[in-house]
């Protein structure tokens, strides 16, 4: 349930979307708030600027989470964003601990607004294969960590 201060947080996630349009960047902007609503941190989509298909915001906050808070802080804090998170990004999010993500736009309303946005190539998967010898590393790393 989104509340009254998730939506202040929120619209200060918006607004760091249009700062970064302001400066040239995709218009899309996030932060991360502890359990008390304090904003830790902020970022925004620098992949044009960084050549760099991963300088998504969420992103972004994911891997400062990972980095800076330990599991029990992060499980506790919320990451607003402007836009519901990508695949990408959603796994880096779940990887990092963090607790909560509330976001002002879906997926579809951003296909709906730009429809480039959903116009990703299928890639093709193969596998699983080679079991025998691609287990072996894959356990002697988890029987010695």
């Amino acid at each position: 349930m989104i509340t009254t201060a998730d939506e202040t947080l929120l619209r200060r996630a918006i607004g760091i979307a249009a700062g970064a349009v302001a400066q040239g960047d995709a218009p899309y902007g996030s932060l991360l708030a502890g359990p008390d609503g304090t904003v830790l941190a902020e970022a925004h989509n620098t992949v044009r600027r960084d050549d760099d298909i991963t300088a998504h915001p969420e992103l972004k906050l994911a891997r400062w989470a990972a980095r800076e808070l330990d599991q029990q802080a992060a499980a506790g804090t919320t990451m607003y964003t402007s836009c519901q998170p990508c695949g990408m990004c959603a796994g880096g999010i779940l990887r990092s601990g963090i607790g909560r993500v509330v976001f002002a736009l879906s997926t579809e309303q951003l296909v709906e607004l730009n429809p480039a946005s959903g116009q990703w190539p299928a890639v093709a998967q193969e596998g699983p294969a080679l079991f025998e010898q691609a287990r072996r590393p894959i356990e002697t790393y988890y029987r010695t960590s």
